[in-house]
């Protein structure tokens, strides 16, 4: 963070405001002339596709006010652990999970270049650094496969000769528990959907779950839960025997092109190098402010009244609690589904049938837990994928990626020297202390078992990484609620995508005039529940309201997924072949 501790960005915040885009450059050019008053908008919500929204629309000279229930920065937010800092240190650092922001984005990497940070050339974006390796942690004494991430500038993790040893036996481990023959009919697979036309994927692949596709029920264990099991609840956070394969595919297919430098933003893993709303959302949220974007906090949208064809206005409930009617000429949806669409009456869903599209859509739990340790972690210098574990943990140790901070003397007692964070992706499925899922134990309950499950990985190959005496305390996320009673509750939801859902999402344009739809939720080129999304479809949302108005203003740029030009006349033909209602040439079945 270019020595930037949470201490200095307070004192530079101010500054940021008054430079505002001379840092970065000036703003796009305002949309108002001289003597006509701004239009208005409304965004409601302020995750991450409202702040990207309300961010476009300043910068071509509208009125914006954004209104949120909780935070700002929504899922993407960290937060403060309560009552955890003394002696004049900050608390302990939680958050709703782990940030991660692969090369493949395009989008948000664009917004977060454009967002000031004092000693940043690059605004926020010079606040990514790239973890050095990953970890797929193997239970049951199998050794880990160690695995570095290769790229420019990027030094290689030192290894000791222990460590070698340890990798060469996980490879081969891995490799002899692997069938060859399995092996190679993944690759084949996988050379299938590289190889399928935008028809075959949109048709039959998104009917087709990713355990089908790989026809996983067939193949031994460690087939299912590396290449089915992982890659999805891990990586696309939904389940393999649910999970759309065109979903799936595309975002591997991505992940291929970029660990081979190919239409790549930068390296395939890229984390920030602070807390993130030190790192990223609080300046942001400063940055808006320059431009004259109003913020209010604890407001709640209930209802999205019709008049005449258009929305007359957001019915809230204010941070105290009272109801009132908040107007603009424009509205910008910018809720996580599961909350836009109670927003919906009946008047607005029947003014366009795509919004009652939305009900189709489903969440599921992803949520993350962070352990605050006495001792740094030898584990790794980047994330795990703890692929046995049966609520599907992936985890970093936040420490060492932090340089700007001295853990100890920056947050807490002084007695807290690492964090690391955990995201639990199956909330549905047994553990091993208490044989019950983590929507059935409790809190504290849910916190035993996590790390149960972390040593069970971690500790069971001849070391012993993580220690009990080393466990200060933990945070789980506070939007889960009434954990062990039969009603357990979660507040932020991810959106998931099982086959056949991709066609239920909405265009960001709606047709009612005035009201636009940004999120992860909304049809955009990366088909997953993402902040690349949620970016993407707020810069849609500002481009259709742009062409609403008649705007001459610039429009806002949308990168879509890399496409391997060498990959077209394959797929030009295996369009034909799925005319003629062939399967793709390179299909075995």
């Amino acid at each position: 963070m270019s020595g930037t501790t949470r201490r200095t960005f307070l004192g530079t915040s101010a500054a940021v405001a008054g430079v505002g885009g001379a840092v970065l450059g000036t703003p796009r050019p305002a949309m108002a002339r001289s003597g006509v008053a701004p239009q208005t908008v409304a965004v409601l919500g302020g995750g991450v596709a409202g702040l990207t929204a309300a961010h476009e629309l300043a910068e071509r000279g509208f009125r914006v006010t954004v209104y949120e229930r909780k935070a700002l920065g929504g899922k993407a937010r960290s937060m403060d652990v309560p009552d955890s800092g003394t002696g004049g240190r900050g608390p302990l650092p939680g958050e709703h999970g782990f940030r991660f922001i692969p090369g493949i984005y395009h989008n948000l990497p664009d917004t977060m270049r454009r967002i000031p940070f004092p000693g940043n050339a690059n605004g926020v974006h010079d606040n990514l650094v790239a973890p050095k390796e990953m970890l797929f942690a193997r239970s049951g004494g199998r050794e880990d496969i160690r695995i570095p991430l290769l790229w420019p500038g990027n030094t290689p993790a030192e290894l000791t000769p222990d460590e070698i040893r340890r990798a060469l036996v996980s490879v081969l481990d891995t490799a002899f528990n692997l069938p060859l023959h399995e092996a190679l009919y993944f690759a084949n697979r996988f050379l299938v959907f590289l190889t399928s036309c935008d028809e075959r994927r949109d048709q039959d692949w998104e009917r087709t779950p990713w355990w089908e596709f790989v026809r996983a029920a067939r193949m031994s264990y460690d087939y299912q839960r590396i290449l089915a099991v992982g890659i999805t609840r891990n990586i696309v956070a939904t389940k393999a025997e649910e999970a759309s394969t065109r979903t799936v595919g595309s975002v591997l297919e991505a992940f291929a092109f970029n660990l081979l430098g190919r239409g790549a933003d930068g390296p395939l893993d890229r984390i920030l190098n602070a807390p993130t709303n030190e790192a990223w959302i609080d300046p942001w949220v400063t940055y808006l402010k320059s431009l004259g974007v109003e913020f209010e906090i604890g407001w709640t949208v209930l209802n999205l009244p019709l008049d005449a064809g258009r929305i007359a206005g957001a019915v809230v409930e204010d941070a105290e609690g009272a109801r009132r009617t908040v107007t603009a000429d424009h509205y910008i949806s910018a809720m996580p589904v599961e909350h836009a669409r109670r927003t919906w009456n009946s008047a607005v869903r029947a003014a366009d049938p795509q919004l009652a599209e939305c009900d189709l859509l489903e969440t599921d739990w992803m949520t993350g837990i962070q352990f605050y340790l006495t001792e740094r972690t030898p584990i790794i210098h980047g994330h795990l994928d703890l692929i046995d574990s049966p609520w599907s943990l992936t985890a970093i140790a936040q420490a060492q990626h932090w340089p700007g901070h001295d853990f100890p003397a920056d947050f807490g007692d002084g007695t807290v020297a690492d964090c690391l964070s955990v995201d639990v992706s199956e909330w549905d499925r047994p553990g091993i202390l208490y044989g019950r899922t983590a929507k059935q134990c409790t809190r504290a309950e849910v916190a035993r078992e996590v790390w149960a499950q972390l040593k069970a990985s971690l500790n069971d190959s001849g070391r012993t990484v993580l220690k009990d005496s080393a466990l200060h305390s933990w945070f789980l996320d506070p939007a889960v609620d009434g954990l062990g009673t039969p009603n357990p509750v979660n507040d932020e939801q991810l959106l998931i995508h099982p086959t056949g859902t991709f066609h239920h999402r909405p265009k960001s344009a709606t047709k009612i005039p005035n009201l636009f739809l940004a999120g992860d939720y909304v049809a955009v080129p990366i088909d997953l529940a993402t902040m690349e999304g949620a970016n993407t479809s707020a810069r849609q949302a500002v481009n259709a309201l742009l062409d609403r108005v008649g705007s001459a203003a610039e429009r806002c740029t949308v990168t879509p997924l890399y496409r391997a030009p060498e990959l077209e006349a394959l797929k030009r033909h295996d369009r034909t072949r799925h005319l003629l209602r062939l399967p793709n040439l390179f299909d075995l079945g």
